[in-house]
């Protein structure tokens, strides 16, 4: 492992050792705990070459803040780092960032300023200045680092929202990735603040995580009245004098716009909390959402993904997304535009307008497609279309727009999808991800079978083997969307196993999702 204090140090090994490698930036401020662990280990299972940040940043303090005593364990956060796999670790001064500290209240550098309505509320109602500090040093290291994804814990739950807003308003290329909050035994979320507490204020803090819970299964009742909601937790806060509450609200969990009396079901809402258990100021939170659980089923061609995936979003009645289609409709499009495949700009041009939407078709009948508004069910599907179909799906733009378009459609949840990055760049949060494989002969005798029920009896067993190990290969090291399984996913090897045995498998364990109570309406 590398550590480097200099942008020109780090930039110069990364144009080495990164290059044709997916970077990802875990940024911290140092004094590492599990939940930064969880972060790290994410990023190392997800891409290449890991880049940890340690900075300490003062544009992110106030005045009376803790700025001078924030722990500094950097000896530790090294040993850490380099026994999860960091490849290297950024740990700038203020120097070598460029920081020059405000003067009557006025900064000295280019700052970066979020929406006023995402920093005035919650924690930047108390702490002016703070997320404008965030996002100025994040936006410096998104643009030192290039990193392809940047990992960052849902704890800061404000900080999360404010810096994906950043990454769309200023069309940033990087990925974020929200991390589920790690705890103690006890609930209370870890933090590098925690050290601050006593072994009495530890027991003290961890009523925060207990209130939220109670407003979790007030709210599980079906109540949407924000009073009641709010009420249930504050009662449960008041039986715990020593923590002193700062502010308890519910917003918006995307704009942070607050909600003032009912929660709908149709966005998520965040149920956030500060309080200070002597001089140390905690903050935590839970999301509060119906959205219906999403499958994601990724695995090698030939593993019988597409036939699974249908049926299983049938007998659970949810909705099958056809992923498949939406590449064709966008090959028809640049066939009806008489557009060369080879054209990247102009593929770009004419996919970024698209309008493409899924018509749903009971089984057996395949899903239809509107393009512009135009019904293109069957057109998609002809021997033109079907030519291009690989050609077009290799274009970063087209896999850029189609990766927005399935991600709208599983904002509301209730939707199986089947590919080879579902569970890990399209749905990397899903509820349940699967990897679904075969072994190469056993894939080559399916087909084997499938030809020669064709007539097709010039095919050679051996043969198809070796093809289907080198579309693998070619499959798991393409450049764009890579077939890779999730580190969460769970793995059926289908050698042996009928179709209903497949099925059967991923609805148990949907199934088990509810039986094990793993809360399907709100994460941490």
């Amino acid at each position: 492992m590398r550590v480097f204090q200099t942008i020109a140090g780090l930039q110069t090994y990364l144009r080495e050792a990164g290059r044709g490698k997916t970077i990802g930036l875990v940024p911290t401020m140092g004094a590492l705990h599990d939940g930064h662990g969880s972060l790290i280990k994410r990023a190392v299972a997800e891409t290449d070459l890991v880049v940890l940040s340690i900075f300490v940043n003062p544009l992110q303090f106030g005045p009376q803040e803790d700025l001078a005593r924030y722990p500094r364990t950097f000896d530790g956060d090294r040993q850490l780092a380099e026994s999860l796999g960091v490849a290297v670790i950024f740990a700038p001064t203020v120097e070598s960032l460029g920081i020059v500290t405000a003067t009557n209240d006025k900064p000295q550098q280019t700052t970066v300023l979020p929406p006023a309505a995402m920093t005035e509320v919650l924690c930047g109602a108390y702490r002016p200045g703070h997320f404008q500090g965030v996002a100025t040093i994040v936006t410096k290291l998104f643009t030192i680092i290039c990193p392809d994804l940047a990992y960052f814990g849902e704890k800061d739950a404000q900080q999360l929202a404010i810096i994906r807003q950043l990454v769309k308003d200023l069309n940033l290329t990087v990925t974020i990735r929200g991390c589920s909050i790690v705890r103690s035994p006890s609930g209370l979320a870890l933090s590098s603040r925690n050290q601050y507490l006593s072994d009495q204020q530890q027991q003290a803090a961890a009523i925060l995580f207990r209130s939220l819970q109670a407003a979790v299964n007030t709210y599980q009742t079906g109540e949407r009245r924000v009073g009641a909601i709010l009420d249930t937790a504050q009662k449960l806060l008041a039986t715990v004098p020593t923590v002193k509450l700062q502010y308890l609200e519910l917003v918006d969990a995307v704009t942070l716009t607050p909600i003032a009396d009912y929660l709908t079901d149709k966005t998520p809402a965040l149920l956030a909390i500060a309080a200070y258990v002597g001089d140390t100021r905690l903050i935590d939170n839970v999301m509060l959402k119906t959205r219906s659980p999403i499958i994601a089923i990724d695995g090698p061609a030939g593993a019988g993904k597409s036939t699974v995936t249908r049926q299983v979003a049938d007998r659970l009645g949810l909705t099958y997304l056809d992923t498949g289609a939406m590449y064709r409709a966008i090959a028809w499009l640049i066939w009806d535009q008489k557009i060369d495949p080879d054209d990247s700009a102009a593929i770009a041009e004419q996919t970024s307008q698209a309008q493409i939407e899924l018509i749903p078709r009971p089984a057996p009948q395949l899903t239809g497609v509107k393009v512009n508004g135009q019904d293109v069910s069957d057109a998609i599907r002809t021997p033109e279309v079907t030519q291009l179909v690989s050609a077009i799906a290799a274009q970063a733009a087209v896999r850029e727009k189609l990766l927005h378009l399935q991600r709208a459609y599983g904002e509301q949840g209730g939707v199986v999808a089947e590919g080879r990055d579902i569970g890990t760049k399209v749905f990397p949060d899903a509820e349940l991800k699967i990897f679904l494989t075969a072994s190469v002969a056993e894939r080559a005798r399916r087909r084997f079978k499938d030809f020669q029920a064709q007539g097709k009896t010039d095919i050679d067993l051996k043969t198809l083997e070796a093809d289907i190990a080198h579309r693998d290969h070619l499959d798991s090291t393409r450049a764009i969307a890579p077939l890779t399984k999730a580190a969460n996913a769970v793995e059926i090897v289908t050698d042996g196993l009928s179709i209903d045995q497949v099925i059967g498998k991923i609805i148990d364990l949907y199934q088990n999702l509810a039986e094990e109570k793993i809360d399907l309406t709100f994460c941490n």
